[in-house]
């Protein structure tokens, strides 16, 4: 392991098993990218509306639960279906070096955009020398 990983905070994806429902989930698509004040998270949730949406962020873990509004109507039979009829859940795990005050996230088109700001240490600082 080399020293640029060691010093560098770690935001991975946990198993979906850590659920606290025991309702089978669907890992959604997503990117991380990240600069110098944050990290910024864009998952991909067709089908989620604003109220079937859940964002939180504890103990080193942001949860980021989709449910999708579309109902099956009555008598409707699929031939076909690309997508399982579940839940979207991705939790990513983080070092405590988000800070979870001002996260910000936004939904437009069943894509979430999250923003993850990085704690006060972690921001790149410039020193002046005497």
């Amino acid at each position: 392991m080399s020293l640029l990983n060691t010093i560098m905070p770690t935001l991975s994806r946990k198993s979906a098993a850590t659920s606290a429902e025991n309702a089978p989930t669907v890992k959604p698509v997503y990117e991380i990218k990240e600069t110098a004040d944050a990290y910024g998270v864009t998952v991909q949730l067709p089908g989620v509306l604003k109220e079937g949406l859940e964002v939180t962020a504890e103990d080193g873990l942001v949860r980021i639960v989709g449910r999708r509004a579309w109902q099956q109507p009555a008598g409707w039979t699929s031939l076909y279906r690309e997508t399982a009829d579940a839940a979207y859940e991705l939790v990513l795990t983080h070092d405590n070096a988000i800070n979870a005050d001002h996260i910000a996230a936004e939904l437009r088109d069943g894509i979430l955009r999250v923003s993850l700001p990085k704690t006060e240490a972690l921001k790149p600082r410039k020193i002046a020398v005497n």
